[in-house]
C-alpha cells in the first residue's frame, strides 16, 4: 500500500515469528483481560485476538499459578494452530517468577517490564538484573514499558530536586516527560550493560494525556534508535478512548514514530475485547500504512437518502469482510486491499462506485429504483427487486475469488 511517511527507523526486533522496528511493518498488539490461571478462558480470548489480526497479545503473569499455566496456554494454542507470540506482563514479582517458573519463561516471546516496579534501593538494581539476566539465558526480547503512574519514586525525586535548583526550572508537565524519558533509557542502557542486545530491546513511555505521549516519544525518538511500542494508556471507554488513541498515535505516525502499537480501551461489560485490534487495524489502514481487510466506503446520508436500506447494507458487507478475512487472508493473498463502495443516491454514488474494486450505487428518494453495479470503473449489471444485498454479495464473492489468487 503506497504512503509517503518516512518512518523513523529503528534497531529490529524479533519476537517470535514478528519482527519490530527496523524497515518491519508497524504490528498490532492486544492484551487479555482473563484470569491467566484459567487456561481455557484465556486460550479463547488469546485465539479470538489473533483471529482479529492481533501480530502479539500480551498475558498477565501476576502469580504462581498464572506463571505455571503459562506453557499450558502455549501448548493448547499450538495445537489449534494460534501461533501468535504471547508477551508476559510482569509487576513487582517478575523476577521471582521468571525464576521459579523457567518453563513460562521458556513459553512467553517477550517479557514486558515496568521499571518503576521492580523494587526499590539495591533490590530494585538485584531484581531487574534478574530478570534481564532470564531474557539473556532464553533468548528473549524485552519491552522497557515505563508507565506515568508507576514511576520510581527515587528517579521522580531526584530529577525534581535537580530541576528545582537550575537557573530555569522546567514546568511541571515537561518535567514529567523528561523523567519518563530518563527512566526508560537507564533501564534500557542497564539492560544493555548487563548484556541484552540492543536487538532485543523495546521501549514504551506510556501517558494518558494526548499531548504529553505526542511529546514523549517525540523525546524518545530523538535520543534512541531503540524500537519503540506506542499507546495511549488508561485511553478509556467507548468513543472517548478511540478518538483520544487516534489522535495521539496518528500524529506519532505521520511522523514516522512507533514500529508496534495497542489500543488500551476499556470494555463495556462482557464487551468484545477484539475492538481494540480492528482499532489499531484501522488507525494503520486509514493512514495508508499497511492494509488488513477491504474497506468500505460510504456515504453519510442525507435528505436524498430517506431509506436506510443502503446504510444496513453498507452494515452487512462490512460485517460479512470481516468475518470471511481469516479465511480469505490465506487463500487470496492481496484482498485486503480491496475497495467496495456503497452509495446512498446518484450525487455520488456512481463516481465512488467506479473508484472502488466493486461500487453499488442504490435508489434515493424519488430515484429509480435501480442499483447499478460497477467492477473495477465499468458498469457490470443492474440489480433490481428483493434480493439486491444477497446478490451484491454473491458478486464480492466471485470478485474475491477470480482476481486474488
Amino acid at each position: 500500500m503506497s504512503h509517503t511517511i518516512q518512518r523513523h527507523i529503528t534497531v529490529p526486533v524479533k519476537v517470535g515469528r514478528i519482527s519490530i522496528g527496523g524497515t518491519a511493518p508497524v504490528a498490532v498488539q492486544s492484551m487479555t483481560n482473563t484470569d491467566t490461571a484459567d487456561v481455557a478462558a484465556t486460550v479463547q480470548q488469546v485465539a479470538d485476538l489473533a483471529r482479529a489480526g492481533s501480530e502479539l497479545v500480551r498475558i498477565t503473569v501476576n502469580n504462581e499459578a498464572a506463571a505455571s499455566a503459562v506453557p499450558e496456554i502455549r501448548a493448547q494454542l499450538d495445537a489449534r494452530g494460534v501461533h501468535v507470540p504471547l508477551v508476559g506482563d510482569f509487576h513487582f514479582n517478575g523476577h521471582r517468577l521468571l525464576g521459579e517458573y523457567p518453563e513460562c519463561a521458556v513459553a512467553l516471546a517477550k517479557y514486558r517490564i515496568n521499571p518503576g516496579n521492580v523494587g526499590s534501593g539495591e533490590k530494585r538494581d538485584e531484581q531487574f538484573a534478574a530478570m534481564i539476566e532470564t531474557a539473556k539465558r532464553f533468548d528473549k526480547p524485552v519491552r522497557i514499558g515505563v508507565n506515568w503512574g508507576s514511576l520510581d519514586k527515587g528517579l521522580v525525586a531526584r530529577m525534581m530536586d535537580e530541576n528545582a535548583r537550575t537557573p530555569e526550572p522546567l514546568d511541571a508537565d515537561s518535567m514529567m516527560r523528561e523523567i519518563m524519558v530518563a527512566s526508560a533509557l537507564q533501564s534500557a542502557q542497564r539492560a544493555e550493560e548487563i548484556g541484552l542486545g540492543r536487538d532485543h530491546i523495546i521501549l514504551s513511555c506510556k501517558m494518558s494525556r494526548v499531548q504529553d505521549l505526542i511529546g514523549v516519544y517525540r523525546m524518545l525518538a530523538q535520543r534512541c534508535d531503540y524500537a519503540l511500542h506506542l499507546g495511549l494508556t488508561e485511553a478509556g471507554m467507548g468513543s472517548k478512548g478511540i478518538v483520544a488513541s487516534t489522535a495521539a498515535l496518528a500524529v506519532l505516525l505521520q511522523e514516522g514514530i512507533g514500529d508496534t502499537i495497542r489500543i488500551s480501551l476499556t470494555p463495556e461489560p462482557g464487551g468484545d475485547r477484539t475492538q481494540e485490534v480492528r482499532v489499531a487495524q484501522e488507525i494503520l489502514q486509514s493512514m495508508g500504512l499497511r492494509a488488513f481487510m477491504p474497506q468500505v466506503i460510504a456515504c453519510p446520508g442525507c435528505g436524498r437518502t430517506t431509506s436506510t436500506y443502503f446504510q444496513k447494507l453498507a452494515q452487512d458487507i462490512q460485517g460479512y469482510l470481516r468475518e470471511q478475512m481469516p479465511v480469505w487472508r490465506e487463500k487470496h493473498p492481496g484482498v485486503e486491499a480491496m475497495d467496495v463502495a456503497v452509495m446512498g443516491c446518484v450525487v455520488n454514488g456512481p463516481g465512488e462506485s467506479k473508484h472502488a474494486n466493486i461500487g453499488i450505487s442504490l435508489p434515493g428518494t424519488g430515484e429509480r429504483p435501480a442499483a447499478p453495479v460497477f467492477i473495477d470503473g465499468e458498469k457490470a449489471v443492474t440489480l433490481k427487486g428483493d434480493r439486491i444485498a444477497e446478490e451484491f454479495q454473491t458478486i464480492v464473492e466471485e470478485y474475491v475469488r477470480t482476481h486474488y489468487v
